[in-house]
């Protein structure tokens, strides 16, 4: 049986919204430099859409 995993809402308009959403949103982060380029990302997100900043 194929277990059907949910999404939020949020993430069904674009693949990258959902590929970022199964694979790294809500996913707990011990490693130095993944939270520098969350911390990066974020700064640059700031008046840009997540669709450009994703792609």
């Amino acid at each position: 049986m194929i277990e059907e995993k949910f999404r939020c809402p949020w993430c069904l308009k674009f693949d990258a919204y959902i590929r970022y959403h199964d694979d790294e949103w809500g996913v707990p982060v011990h490693d130095d430099r993944v939270h520098f380029e969350f911390l990066v990302l974020e700064g640059a997100q700031a008046g840009l859409s997540w669709s450009t900043i994703l792609n």
